[in-house]
């Protein structure tokens, strides 16, 4: 676990990423990491002086199983519900099965480098709240419910306009210092809109599903990557 300011730490697994938010003696887990991963979770809130009670909510940015892959496992030992867009939450809960992206050329020999095949959907988890655009979840003094659908129909991200930070999920990711539109999308040009919606978000902080958050200045760094991307 990697501290990232007083209120924000980062879970960085094999594949992808999960991040924990902390208001006073409340703790909230963005996203949950690949299947196997709550222990190490559970290990960091009780490093931090917390108990697993006081982790409030579980929010997951979409289906994915390096995003939901320890969300039912984590479930298990708190009474933490799960929040999760409603197109997301059938096949969070098992009843779909996952649709495959449409991939780009150059994005071929990645899926098939990193076996995406079975980070597809993670074991199936109950989902507690079904939410939508523009809905404001209780912790970070207001965090603003953002749908940005492209990578997944019911992917969102989330925005602490009080400290401003924004979870992106895998709308946008970092790679090599460049931010960059997240991969493996359903539909690329609807991704694409999302990035650009979100980079007009007024944010200082942001933490991707996948690579190195930016701390300092988001917002403009999040601007030029949009004005790049092109369909």
């Amino acid at each position: 676990m990697i501290e990232l300011t007083a209120n924000l730490h980062l879970f960085r697994f094999a594949v992808g990423q999960a991040y924990l938010w902390r208001d006073g003696d409340s703790l909230t887990l963005i996203d949950t990491g690949t299947p196997g991963s709550g222990e190490t979770i559970k290990k960091a809130i009780t490093g931090l002086g917390f108990q697993t009670a006081q982790l409030s909510q579980i929010v997951l940015t979409h289906f994915h199983g390096d995003h939901t892959g320890s969300a039912a496992e984590i479930r298990g030992w708190t009474d933490a519900p799960v929040v999760a867009h409603y197109l997301e939450a059938p096949f969070i809960r098992g009843g779909l099965p996952a649709p495959m992206p449409v991939l780009t050329d150059w994005e071929r020999p990645l899926f098939e480098n990193v076996g995406s095949l079975d980070l597809m959907l993670g074991p199936p988890a109950e989902v507690d709240r079904e939410v939508q655009d523009g809905d404001i979840l209780d912790f970070g003094g207001g965090a603003q419910v953002v749908a940005v659908p492209g990578h997944t129909d019911g992917s969102i991200a989330i925005h602490l306009p009080e400290h401003g930070v924004l979870f992106t999920g895998d709308t946008i990711a970092e790679g090599g210092g460049d931010v960059i539109l997240g991969v493996f999308n359903l539909d690329r040009a609807r991704a694409i809109e999302s990035f650009h919606r979100i980079a007009e978000l007024d944010v200082d902080i942001a933490c991707f599903g996948h690579g190195e958050p930016v701390l300092g200045g988001a917002g403009p760094r999040l601007r030029e990557a949009a004005a790049g991307v092109r369909p």
